[in-house]
């Protein structure tokens, strides 16, 4: 059977994987983004612009996808914005193929501001009880998940093609310039604690330090959603996705540190952000990756400080249920602790932090 699939994201976190995770099985794989990446191997680049439909039609033209990920989204200054915006990529997207007979199946990648909402109401109001479950209501609040849902619900009505949802948490995986990246954030500042001897300290909240937690690697992510794009059992489904271990940051921290030979510092009790820890570093960076001879010099399109301090400074115990993937067959796990240090190996064979 052929699987010729579309990647919309290629060149993000979990566009990267998914393809890489897709051409090793021997798929035919496009990569749709502004800027392709031109770093893996068999990739069939497509520049385009989502928020452009007559180019995006010209983009796409004579292509025949029977399997569509859709692992994109665009920040913008309000949730309100947010929603316009990215539902506008999925719509424009999937009516861009809206007459190919060859599309069998569409998988949408979202997370878990599915349960804890958009970043202006970010773990506040009253939450759904940890484990996160797929059957638990949406938040009455704006969030783009939940318009590009209703996005791609719509085409598939209209179309006749199957859908798959898939709400990773924190993903954790090599990509460069990426907007949310814990495993590259913590691995330049823990870089440059040992630069500086700075004490590596955890920036986040006690809640985030003591509770129980889950990640997902972005190679876990890709397995599911090749599955769930193969699977009759997965049509028409959302799943959570996450590694399939849980554990306390207050131990990972000293785990982390333990790989870059640093001590991890005492928890002072309270949050130390890294967008203040890390405000100053750019300069400093820079001159370690000259120094080094590092292929990226820029802090800022390696470190998302931002985000990692919005997911470690949650005052919400953050635990995600798998059972129902597990029961519809999906059994892939993945070592979370092996997800960080595999990272932090390839960052360095790759020249991106210093050894």
């Amino acid at each position: 059977m052929d699987r010729n699939a579309l990647i919309v994201g290629a060149s993000g976190i979990i566009g990267n994987n998914i393809a890489r995770h897709l051409l090793a099985g021997g798929w035919t794989v496009h990569g749709l983004a502004r800027r392709p990446p031109v770093d893996i191997p068999g990739l069939r680049p497509i520049a385009a612009d989502l928020l452009q439909p007559g180019s995006l039609r010209q983009a796409l033209a004579g292509l025949q996808p029977t399997h569509v990920f859709l692992a994109t989204w665009m920040r913008q200054a309000t949730e309100a914005d947010n929603c316009a915006v990215n539902g506008a990529l999925v719509r424009n997207l999937l009516g861009a193929l809206a007459d190919r007979p060859s599309l069998r199946h569409v998988a949408l990648v979202t997370g878990l501001k599915h349960y804890l909402g958009p970043f202006e109401a970010y773990g506040k109001g009253h939450l759904p009880e940890t484990p996160f479950r797929e059957e638990q209501p949406r938040l009455p609040v704006e969030n783009f998940y939940y318009v590009q849902e209703d996005e791609l619900f719509a085409a598939a009505g209209r179309q006749g093609f199957t859908w798959s949802v898939h709400r990773p948490h924190s993903v954790i995986g090599y990509a460069i310039g990426n907007a949310m990246n814990m495993g590259v954030t913590l691995a330049t500042y823990a870089s440059l604690c040992g630069e500086t001897g700075r004490p590596f300290l955890f920036p986040g909240s006690p809640t985030q330090w003591h509770g129980l937690t889950d990640v997902t690697d972005a190679r876990q992510l890709a397995r599911q959603l090749e599955w769930a794009a193969t699977s009759d059992a997965a049509r028409n489904q959302a799943f959570n996705i996450v590694d399939g271990d849980v554990f306390r940051w207050k131990w990972m921290w000293s785990q982390i540190a333990g790989w870059f030979d640093l001590a991890a510092a005492p928890y002072p009790g309270h949050p130390t952000p890294l967008v203040e820890q890390m405000s100053h570093d750019a300069p400093l960076w820079r001159r370690i990756a000259e120094r080094d001879g590092l292929a990226e010099p820029d802090l800022d399109r390696l470190a998302s400080a931002w985000h990692t301090d919005a997911d470690l400074g949650r005052d919400i115990e953050c635990v995600t249920d798998m059972s129902k993937s597990r029961k519809a067959g999906f059994l892939a796990y993945q070592d979370s602790r092996d997800a960080f240090f595999d990272l932090f190996a390839r960052l360095r064979q790759e020249k991106i932090i210093p050894r």
